[in-house]
C-alpha cells in the first residue's frame, strides 16, 4: 500500500520499529513490522510516522527529512552505535551517556572548538560552552548553561567538561573533585550522582578574561548521611578517607580499616566499580589546588571521622530510672569517647545532650522553670542523627565557602553559569528530598518551555515571520500546587510544623482537603504500582509531574523540613573547645552565655529556604542568555553500548523535545542582527560593496552565496536561519580567495539587477509623481478661483444689493409714467417730477459704482428715494380717483341714452335669442353626453392604473420579502458558521484537555513501568487494570481537516444500514469495483474516501522537513491538487458535506435506475518546484467527478509527461476531497464539457472509461 513506503510503528521496548502500512482502518493504521513479518501492529495515526529511506545519521536532528519523535530516536540510536553521543536539536544539545571513557575530551579537541560556530564541527559539549562564551562577548550579556536529565544521565560529567573547557580556554582550572567527594554518592542509577544542586559561575572582566568564580549550592541530601538503600553508598568522602588516607591520619582519627560503621553499608565499603584509593589522591590534589593548608585538611577529615564515630553510638533503655530514658550502650563507649575528642567536647556533656533535652515549663508551678527531660532510645537515636546531619551539612557549607574564597574577584562584568542539579527522581521510597528535587525540575521544565517554546514563538510574531504556533503542556498548575502561598504544599507543611502536636497524617489530610479536586494530586491507592496501593490515604500523596506520577511517603516530611537542633545540642556545640567546630556553628556560640532558649532555634524551614533559593536561581536564569543540554540515560543497568529506545523516548517526551521538533519544523533557531553580520563579513568584500546599508548587504550576500529562500528569512531587525544553514553560510564566506572572487562577481551582478529594477521603479514613480503634481496644481487653481469669488462676493454684496434696489425703483418709475399718461390734467408737470426721481436713482447708481460709499449712506439714500416714490404714488392715486368720479357722472348720462337704444335692440334680439337658446340646449345635451363618455373613460383609466400600481406594489413587497428572506438566510448562515466555529473550538479544547490527560496517564504508566523494571521486585508488578488504552488516543485533533467530517459521520453511523468501520481498506475497494447493490456501493464509497481523507491528512501533518538538503525536499507528487483547492478544503465548513441517510424503499429493487451526475473540471496548476522560478509556466489539473468523488484525474505540465490517475488503481494518489469540499462547482469558469475532458484525456494516453449501471459513465 502507498508504494511500500516504510513507516515507524510503536514498539513497547525499542520505542519504534520499521514497518510497511498494510491497511488503512477507520481510526488506525495496520503496520507489518520488517523485523517480525506477519505480526501486524495496529496503531493510531498519532503513533505512526513516515520513515527515512536510508539509514544515514545527521548531526542536527532538524536536518532530518521528517521531523518527528521516531526519526529523532532512530538518529540517536544510529549515532550512539557509532559512539557519537552528542546530537543537536537546533541549538539544544542531546547527550546520551556512553557509560565508558571516550577519547573526545583532550586539550587538542578543546583548541579545535575554540571560536567555531555551532554546526561547523560535530556536536559536542565543548561547542555549547564556546557558544555561550561567544554570545557573551557579542551580546554583552551573561550566559547560563542548563544541564538537565534524570539521575545517571551524565549531568555531572557534562558540567565538568563545560567548566574544564571554559577554564582551560579562557582562564585557570577549578577544583571539582573536592565538591564531588563531599557532595556526590553512588546510587542505584548512577555511580557518581550529585546529591546536591550547584550553580557554578565563572566570572569575566570587561576584556572577557576569567577573573574568578563562585559556587551556589542547593539542597544537600541529609538523609543519606545516616541511612542508604541496599545497593547505594554514603557520600564518597567517607569511603575515600577509609581506603586512601595514610595510616597516620587514620590512626589519629581512630579509623580502623576493619571497623564497621553504622552510617556505611558494610557491603558497599569495597565497591569494585569505584576506585577509592585513586580518588583520595585526586581529592588531596584538589584540596591543594584550592589552597587548603594541612591544618584545614585535618579539620575537614576530623569532622568526617566524627560523623562516622557518632553513627556508632547506640542507646539502650535505662532500667535504674523510673522515669524511663536511655543510656549509652556499653559497646559504644569508645565511639562516644572518639566523637567527643574529635569535636572538642567532654564525653559526659555529649552523653547528657544525646540522652536528654532541656525544656521550659509553661504552666503549673513556677512558669519558666528549666528541666531536663530524658529521651527514650529511639528519641536519642533521632538526636544523634540530627547532630550528625548538622555537622556534615555545616561542613559542606564551609567547603563551598572555602572554594569560593580561593577564586576571589574584585569586580566582574559578565559571567557564565553552569547549572547542575539532581534530575527528576522516582524510587520505591520517595520522601522529602525527592519532593524538593522534582519541584525544582518542574520549575526548570517550565523555564525550558518558556525560553525555547514561548519566547521563541513570541520573537517570531514580533519579527513577523509567520511561523505556525506550537502548543505545549504548561505545568504551572503543578508548580502552584507545590509553591503557592498559603495553599501550596510547602506552606501547608510549614504550618503543620508550627502546631504543638504536629503529625504527618494531619499534614496529608490537610493537603487532600485543600486540593481534593486538583488534577495533579491523587491518593496512593490510585497509583499505577501495586506497592503504593497498600498505603493509606493519610500516609502519602501522588503528584502527577511533567515526567510522570510519583508517590511520596510523608512519614518523615515534618522532621526533614525542620532545620534546627534542639537547645541541648545547640548549647553543646557552643561550648566546644575546637575553634573549627565553632566556626561551623557561629549562632550556637552567640547563644552560649546568654539566656537559654529551650525551644528549637527559630529558623526558616528547609522547604521555604529551598523555595527562596530556587526563586533567586530562576531570576538569574531569566536575566541571562541560555543554552540547554539534555542528558539522556540509555539503559537502567548503566551498561555501555546498550540503547533501550523505549526509555530514551520517554525521556525525550518528558523533556519537551517533541514540541521543540514541531517548532523547529517551521522555525529558525539561528539568528543575527543585520549590523552584526555586516561588521563580521564586510572585510571579505571590496570597499565598494561594504558601503551598502546592513540589510541590503545581507541580502546581497545571501543571493550571491545562492542560499535557498526557505533557508533564511528577514525579520524587522534580524535575519533568521534554518538549523545548520548559518554555519554553511559562514563556511562559504570564509573559504578560499577564488570562491570569494566568484561571490564578489555574483554580488555585483545582483546589485546591478537590483539597481536597474530600482531605476525602472523610480522612473515609474517619477511619472506618477509628475501626474500627481499636475493634478494638484489644477486642483489648487480651482480652489483659488472659488476662494477669490467668495471674497469678492462678501466684499461687494452691499453695493450690488443697493444697485439692485435702485434699479427696482427705476422700474417703478416706468410703471408710474404709464399711470401719469392716463391723466387728463397736469400731465406734463407730473412727468417732469418722475424724470427727476429717475435721474436721482441713476445718479446714485453711478455714485455707488464710482466710489466706495458706506452701507449706511446707501441705505439712507435708498430710503429717501423710496419715500419720495411712495408720496408721488399717493398723489397720483388721488388724482386718478378725482378723474374717475368725473368720468362716472358723464358715463351715467351716456348710459341712460344707451339703455333706451338697447331696449329697442333687446326687443329685436329676444326673438333671435329664443332661437339661440334652443340651439344652446341642443349643444348642452351633446356636451353632457360627451362629458359622461369622457368621465367613464377616465374612470376606466384610473381603475387600470390602480390595478397596475397594486400589481407593482405587490411585486415590490414580494421582492422585499425575498430580500428579507435572503438577508435572514445569510444571517442564519453566518450564525450557523459562528456556532459551528465555536463548537469546533470548544471540542478542540476538550480534545486538547483529554489528550493532555491521556499523555499524562501514558507518562505515569511508563514511569511506573521503568521503576518496576529497576527494582525487579514482585510487589512492583504493574496493575493490568490501569494500563492506558491505546484506542483512546484518536487522531481527530491532529487531523483538523477531516475532524468535522469524522464527528458528523460518527453521529450518523447509527442510522446507516451498514457498519463499515471494521472493514479492511482493500475490501472496501473491491466492493466498490464489484458490487451491484447501490446502497452498499454508496456506503463503501463514503467510508473509502473518509479513510483516504484521514490518511492524507496524516501524511500532510508528517510532511517532509523544509530544512532538508538539496534533493531531499518535498517530492513533486506530494501535492496532488492545486493550492487554492487545498486551502479551500482546509477551512472547516459550517455544515459538513454529508450524504443524508436514505429511507428504505417499500419494495427495494436490486438496481436503481437513477443516474449519478458526471461533472468535469479544469483549473490551473503550478508545480511546487516551479513556483519560485521567474519563467514558470502554468499547467492544468483535470478532474472527472462521478457524483461526489473523483474517478479520473489528469495533470498536464509544460515539458513534463502527463500524469493520469484512475480510481481503483491509483486511489492513494487521487484527490480524496468530495466535490462539495473542493468548491469547484462554485468556481467560475472551472467546469468544462465532457468532450473537452475526453479530448485531453485521450491525448494524455488515458484508457477509455467504461459505463455500467447506476451512472452515465462508471468504471
Amino acid at each position: 500500500m502507498d508504494g511500500g513506503k516504510k513507516v515507524w510503528a510503536p514498539h513497547p521496548e525499542e520505542g519504534y520499529q520499521l514497518g510497511i502500512i498494510v491497511d488503512v482502518g477507520s481510526d488506525t493504521l495496520s503496520v507489518d513490522p520488517l523485523s517480525a513479518p506477519g505480526q501486524v501492529v495496529v496503531a493510531t495515526y498519532d503513533n505512526v510516522f513516515p520513515a527515512i529511506e536510508d539509514g544515514k545519521d545527521v548531526d542536527d536532528n532538524c536536518s532530518l527529512l521528517y521531523l518527528n519523535e521516531a526519526t529523532l530516536l532512530h538518529n540517536l540510536r544510529v549515532r550512539y552505535q557509532k559512539n557519537q553521543i552528542y546530537t543537536y536539536v537546533a541549538n539544544i544539545l542531546l547527550a546520551v551517556n556512553p557509560y565508558q571513557e571516550l577519547p573526545i575530551y583532550s586539550s587538542d579537541v578543546i583548541r579545535k572548538y575554540n571560536g567555531k560556530s555551532l554546526g561547523v564541527l560535530t556536536p559536542h559539549v565543548f561547542a555549547i560552552a564556546d557558544k555561550a562564551y561567544r554570545e557573551m562577548r557579542s551580546m554583552k550579556l551573561s550566559q547560563s548553561i542548563i544541564v538537565s536529565g534524570e539521575s545517571g544521565a551524565g549531568k555531572t560529567e557534562s558540567t565538568k567538561y563545560i567548566l574544564r573547557y571554559l577554564t582551560e580556554s579562557y582562564g585557570t582550572s577549578a577544583a571539582n573533585p573536592l565538591l564531588e567527594s563531599f557532595g556526590n554518592a553512588k546510587t542505584m542509577r548512577n555511580n557518581n550522582s550529585s546529591r546536591f544542586g550547584k550553580f557554578v559561575e565563572i566570572h569575566f572582566d570587561e576584556k572577557f578574561a576569567v577573573v574568578g568564580g563562585n559556587v551556589s549550592h542547593y539542597l544537600l541530601e541529609r538523609s543519606r548521611i545516616c541511612s542508604q538503600s541496599a545497593q547505594e553508598r554514603n557520600y564518597h568522602v567517607f569511603y575515600r578517607l577509609l581506603a586512601g588516607a595514610p595510616a597516620d591520619i587514620k590512626h589519629g582519627l581512630g579509623l580502623d580499616a576493619t571497623a564497621s560503621f553504622q552510617y556505611l553499608n558494610p557491603a558497599s565499603v569495597q565497591d569494585p566499580a569505584l576506585h577509592d584509593v585513586e580518588e583520595f589522591k585526586h581529592l588531596d590534589r584538589s584540596m591543594n589546588c584550592v589552597g587548603l593548608s594541612p591544618q584545614e585538611k585535618a579539620d575537614l577529615f576530623r569532622v568526617v571521622a566524627a560523623v562516622l564515630h557518632l553513627g556508632n553510638v547506640t542507646f539502650e533503655e535505662e532500667t535504674s530510672n523510673k522515669k524511663g530514658g536511655s543510656v549509652i550502650a556499653g559497646k559504644s563507649k569508645l565511639s562516644l569517647q572518639g566523637t567527643a575528642n574529635l569535636l572538642g567536647l567532654e564525653p559526659e556533656e555529649l552523653q547528657r545532650s544525646l540522652t536528654s533535652r532541656v525544656m521550659t515549663t509553661t504552666k503549673g508551678g513556677a512558669v519558666g522553670t528549666i528541666i531536663n527531660v530524658p529521651l527514650k532510645p529511639d528519641q536519642a537515636c533521632n538526636a544523634r542523627d540530627a547532630l550528625a546531619k548538622a555537622l556534615y551539612v555545616r561542613l559542606f557549607d564551609h567547603i563551598v565557602s572555602r572554594v569560593n574564597r580561593c577564586f576571589p574577584y574584585k569586580s566582574s562584568s559578565y559571567y557564565i553559569g553552569v547549572l547542575d542539579i539532581a534530575g527528576f527522581e522516582y524510587f520505591q521510597m520517595n520522601s522529602f528530598e525527592q519532593f524538593c528535587i522534582n519541584y525544582c525540575n518542574e520549575k526548570l521544565q517550565q523555564f525550558f518551555n518558556s525560553r525555547i517554546l514561548k519566547e521563541e514563538q513570541d520573537l517570531y510574531n514580533k519579527e513577523r515571520l509567520g511561523v505556525t504556533e506550537v502548543r505545549y503542556v504548561d505545568n504551572q498548575d503543578c508548580i502552584d500546587l507545590i509553591e503557592a502561598r498559603q495553599s501550596g504544599i510547602i506552606d501547608i507543611l510549614d504550618e503543620e510544623c508550627k502546631l504543638p502536636k504536629a503529625t504527618a497524617e494531619h499534614f496529608v489530610e490537610t493537603v487532600h482537603h485543600t486540593h481534593g479536586n486538583h488534577f495533579r494530586l491523587s491518593i496512593p491507592r490510585k497509583s499505577k504500582l501495586v506497592y503504593y496501593r497498600s498505603l493509606r490515604d493519610n500516609e502519602g500523596f501522588v503528584i502527577r509531574h511533567f515526567a510522570g506520577a510519583v508517590c511520596y511517603q510523608t512519614n518523615a516530611f515534618l522532621d526533614k523540613n525542620n532545620d534546627a537542633l534542639h537547645a541541648s545540642l545547640e548549647q553543646l556545640i557552643g561550648v566546644s573547645s575546637d575553634p573549627f567546630i565553632k566556626t561551623l556553628f557561629p549562632e550556637a556560640v552567640a547563644v552560649t552565655g546568654s539566656n537559654v532558649n529551650t525551644k528549637k532555634l527559630a529558623s526558616v524551614s528547609v522547604g521555604s529556604k529551598f523555595r527562596s533559593q530556587l526563586s533567586e536561581l530562576m531570576n538569574k536564569l531569566k536575566n541571562t542568555g541560555s543554552s540547554f543540554i539534555r542528558c539522556l540515560k540509555p539503559n537502567l543497568r548503566m551498561e555501555s553500548s546498550q540503547f533501550v529506545g523505549g526509555q530514551i523516548l520517554s525521556q525525550l517526551q518528558s523533556a519537551g523535545m517533541v514540541s521543540v521538533l514541531e517548532l523547529m519544523q517551521g522555525g529558525f533557531p539561528s539568528r543575527a542582527q543585520f549590523s552584526e553580520l555586516y561588521h563580521t563579513y564586510k572585510t571579505y568584500l571590496p570597499a565598494k560593496l561594504a558601503r551598502l546599508d546592513s540589510r541590503t548587504f545581507c541580502e546581497a550576500l545571501f543571493r550571491a552565496v545562492g542560499m535557498n529562500a526557505n533557508d533564511f528569512r528577514f525579520g524587522i531587525s534580524k535575519v533568521f536561519f534554518r538549523p545548520g544553514k548559518f554555519a554553511e553560510f559562514d563556511q562559504i564566506m570564509k573559504s578560499d580567495p577564488e570562491s570569494v572572487a566568484v561571490l564578489v562577481q555574483r554580488v555585483y551582478h545582483w546589485i546591478v539587477r537590483k539597481q536597474w529594477k530600482k531605476s525602472i521603479y523610480g522612473a515609474i514613480s517619477v511619472q506618477k509623481l509628475a501626474r500627481k503634481i499636475r493634478y494638484r496644481a489644477d486642483s489648487a487653481i480651482k480652489i483659488q478661483k472659488q476662494v477669490r469669488m467668495y471674497l469678492a462676493l462678501r466684499k461687494h454684496r452691499p453695493r450690488y444689493q443697493s444697485i439692485r434696489a435702485l434699479r427696482a425703483l427705476q422700474d417703478r418709475v416706468q410703471t408710474l409714467t404709464a399711470l401719469v399718461s392716463t391723466l387728463k390734467k397736469d400731465k406734463e408737470q407730473l412727468q417732469r417730477r418722475l424724470v427727476d426721481l429717475k435721474n436721482s436713482a441713476a445718479d446714485q447708481i453711478n455714485k455707488i459704482r464710482a466710489s466706495n460709499i458706506p452701507e449706511a449712506e446707501m441705505t439712507a439714500t435708498y430710503s429717501g428715494l423710496s419715500k419720495a416714490m411712495e408720496d408721488f404714488l399717493v398723489e397720483l392715486k388721488s388724482r386718478h380717483e378725482q378723474q374717475r368720479v368725473e368720468e362716472e357722472e358723464a358715463a351715467k348720462i351716456k348710459k341712460i341714452r344707451e339703455e333706451q337704444e338697447k331696449e329697442r335692440i333687446r326687443r329685436e334680439e329676444e326673438a333671435a335669442k329664443l332661437r339661440k337658446i334652443q340651439e344652446e340646449m341642443a349643444a348642452e345635451r351633446k356636451r353632457k353626453e360627451e362629458e359622461e363618455r369622457r368621465r367613464r373613460q377616465e374612470e376606466e383609466e384610473r381603475r387600470i392604473r390602480a390595478e397596475m400600481e397594486e400589481q407593482r406594489r405587490r411585486q415590490e413587497e414580494e421582492q422585499m420579502k425575498l430580500r428579507e428572506e435572503e438577508r435572514r438566510r445569510r444571517e442564519q448562515e453566518e450564525a450557523d458558521q459562528l456556532l459551528a466555529k465555536k463548537l469546533q473550538e470548544e471540542e478542540e479544547k476538550v480534545l486538547a484537555q483529554r489528550r493532555a490527560a491521556e499523555e499524562q496517564e501514558r507518562r505515569d504508566f511508563e514511569l511506573a513501568m521503568r521503576l518496576a523494571t529497576t527494582e525487579k521486585q514482585p510487589q512492583m508488578v504493574i496493575a493490568e487494570s490501569v494500563k492506558p488504552s491505546t484506542q483512546s488516543l484518536i487522531a481527530e485533533q491532529s487531523l483538523k481537516r477531516s475532524q468535522a467530517y469524522l464527528i458528523k459521520r460518527q453521529e450518523t453511523t447509527a442510522s446507516k444500514k451498514y457498519d463499515l468501520t471494521k472493514w479492511k481498506f482493500a475490501d472496501l475497494r473491491d466492493t466498490i469495483n464489484t458490487s451491484c447493490e447501490v446502497e452498499l456501493l454508496e456506503a463503501c464509497r463514503d467510508e473509502f474516501h473518509r479513510r483516504l481523507k484521514v490518511y492524507h491528512a496524516w501524511k500532510g501533518k508528517n510532511k517532509k522537513s523544509t530544512s532538508s538538503g538539496p534533493g531531499e525536499g518535498p517530492s513533486e507528487g506530494e501535492q496532488r491538487i492545486p493550492q487554492e483547492i487545498a486551502e479551500l478544503a482546509a477551512q472547516p465548513p459550517a455544515v459538513p458535506p454529508l450524504v443524508p441517510p436514505r429511507s428504505p424503499d417499500p419494495k427495494p429493487l436490486p438496481f436503481k435506475t437513477e443516474e449519478v451526475p458526471q461533472r468535469y473540471f479544469r483549473v490551473p496548476f503550478v508545480r511546487p518546484s516551479d513556483r519560485d522560478r521567474l519563467d514558470r509556466q502554468k499547467g492544468w489539473w483535470y478532474a472527472h467527478f462521478d457524483g461526489q468523488w473523483v474517478v479520473r484525474q489528469l495533470e498536464l505540465h509544460p515539458n513534463k509527461p502527463p500524469i493520469t490517475l484512475v480510481a481503483g488503481r491509483d486511489d492513494m494518489e487521487l484527490c480524496e476531497l468530495s466535490l462539495e469540499e473542493t468548491g469547484l462547482a462554485r468556481k467560475k469558469g472551472a467546469e468544462i464539457l465532457e468532450h473537452e475532458f475526453e479530448e485531453a484525456w485521450s491525448k494524455a494516453g488515458g484508457k477509455p472509461y467504461v459505463t455500467t449501471a447506476g451512472s452515465k459513465r462508471r468504471s
